[in-house]
């Protein structure tokens, strides 16, 4: 489900279950845990590109089927580990490349990457409170990333909105007609910096985040299971 390359110093990581567009069970959640796990400590990984395979969606977020049928979801440590820079600092510059459908965790795991190149078409949705469940790791850096108001906004009505909107919004950094080769440049000029001055930078940079989300994430886990127990 997680397919991996290095290159030049930069690892792609790419979500690799396009006929489910990209959707993650818990085995896939685990799995991109772990993948942030070794890049962070392999030397050779200096960048890291994050994409969906297909031309369909970049992640449809966490798979309800499996949800469906099983009434069990993700704990939260493993929710925690599929987002660069939640379970453990990651130091490494992240960009993920999004395309077609980029939906709830799908949403979560490019937030907490430092860059987002968006495709002029894809489509972007916070569909967790109409199936309720939460998206809660996104609930707590949403508002620092574009505002109070938007975050309430598209997360309470899981409304759809489109590239240029997440880029007026702040949640996208650029838009591309070709996201995965811009995604690779950019990550390319990134891996060539000083590793020592990336790193730290980034820490600094995100510092603040980092406190939020130690402050938070009991909070986090207290409102999943008390949803969860709701919904059995």
């Amino acid at each position: 489900m997680i397919k991996s390359e290095i290159s030049g110093g930069v690892l792609t990581l790419t979500l690799d279950c396009p006929d489910r567009l990209n959707a993650l069970d818990s085995a896939g959640k685990a799995a991109l845990g772990r993948a942030w796990h070794e890049a962070l400590r392999n030397p050779d990984v200096r960048a890291v590109v994050l994409q969906g395979a297909g031309e369909r969606a970049f992640c449809a977020g966490s798979d309800l089927k499996e949800i469906e049928a099983t009434g069990q979801v993700a704990s939260t440590d493993v929710l925690a580990s599929c987002l660069p820079g939640v379970a453990e600092d990651f130091i490494k510059p992240v960009v993920a490349a999004l395309h077609g459908h980029v939906i709830g965790l799908g949403i979560s795991i490019a937030m907490y990457c430092d860059f987002r190149i968006a495709a002029p078409t894809a489509r972007f949705r916070f569909p967790e409170v109409e199936h309720d469940m939460l998206s809660g790791f996104s609930a707590i850096e949403l508002p620092s990333l574009i505002g109070e108001a938007a975050a309430l906004d598209i997360m309470l009505t899981g409304r759809a909105f489109d590239a240029a909107e997440a880029q007026r919004l702040g949640l996208v950094s650029a838009i591309e007609e070709e996201p995965r080769k811009a995604a690779r440049e950019l990550a390319s000029r990134l891996a060539a910096m000083p590793v020592s001055a990336m790193g730290w930078s980034k820490r600094l940079l995100l510092a603040e985040r980092r406190t939020r989300l130690e402050r938070h994430k009991v909070l986090v886990d207290r409102a999943r299971r008390e949803v969860g127990e709701h919904e059995r």
